[in-house]
């Protein structure tokens, strides 16, 4: 990568909205869970960036032109470099999505949460993009937020800083090209946590904050609809992060009952952004 194609990257993630020096990995309403980096200064920049150009290379496909994106709120002061959880003193929670697998399963889930009024986040994997490019906008213009989830789902956190940060800059780069920004969010990929290193490479392709997750069903081994339903409601409260994936048909069975469960306790379900503002 290019020393102009970075600043491009690191010009757009200035959507991330205000940030503030931490020394703990923390909820983004200021719950403590743990060690964690300084934070870059707090800044507040424009939220979504235009498109810089046509798409090129094998990500060719629809483009940010013919949709500019909303807004993206600004992040509460004090959101820290890495986040778990959220408030839980709001009755609000996310439902993130691991961007990855069948997209008639991915359309099937995001329909679903759309006819409920719903919105997710969905951390994409660029390799996924390459094959799929029409889902970007077809997850943000259904209201949904979109981030990063490494180029090719490797183990992160064991590969070399510089492994690390090719894995995260591709998947920006499709990002950028297919929506004209490179999302808010960065979650490492086969890791609930990032590393000191992972950290300093998403900061350094544009990502101020990397997004981790307090629950997790383990829908990704495909146990049923009903299991998936019953750990996620059997754990989840206010300020949940909960990771989910797009590309498996238990999940799409599983969420009109988890949305329903949700509404029963007065639990809304918004996006990482909205959950963190």
């Amino acid at each position: 990568m290019t020393l102009d194609r970075r600043t491009v990257l690191r010009a757009t993630a200035r959507l991330a909205g205000l940030t503030a020096g931490s020394a703990m990995l923390t909820a983004c309403g200021g719950e403590r869970l743990g060690p964690g980096p300084v934070s870059p200064a707090a800044r507040l920049g424009p939220a979504q960036p235009p498109a810089t150009g046509p798409p090129e290379g094998p990500t060719a496909g629809p483009t940010a032109a013919a949709n500019p994106l909303p807004a993206l709120p600004p992040l509460a002061a004090g959101t820290p470099a890495e986040v778990v959880t959220g408030p839980r003193t709001r009755p609000q929670l996310a439902l993130t999505f691991h961007g990855q697998g069948d997209p008639a399963i991915a359309e099937a889930v995001l329909r679903t949460a759309e006819q409920h009024g719903t919105r997710l986040t969905v951390l994409v994997v660029g390799s996924w993009l390459d094959e799929q490019p029409q889902m970007a906008r077809r997850i943000l213009d259904g209201g949904h937020e979109l981030g990063n989830h490494t180029q090719n789902h490797r183990n992160i956190c064991a590969l070399p800083a510089a492994q690390a940060h090719t894995e995260i800059a591709e998947c920006a780069d499709r990002l950028l090209r297919l929506t004209g920004s490179i999302g808010r969010w960065f979650r490492p990929s086969s890791a609930q946590y990032t590393t000191a290193t992972v950290r300093e490479q998403a900061r350094l392709v544009g990502y101020e904050h990397c997004l981790s997750f307090d629950l997790d069903p383990r829908d990704y081994a495909d146990p049923g609809a009903d299991l998936v339903q019953r750990r996620v409601l059997g754990a989840v409260r206010a300020g949940s992060v909960v990771a989910l994936h797009l590309g498996h048909r238990g999940t799409a069975d599983a969420l009109p009952a988890i949305l329903a469960g949700l509404d029963t306790r007065g639990l809304t379900a918004v996006t990482a952004s909205q959950l963190c503002s």
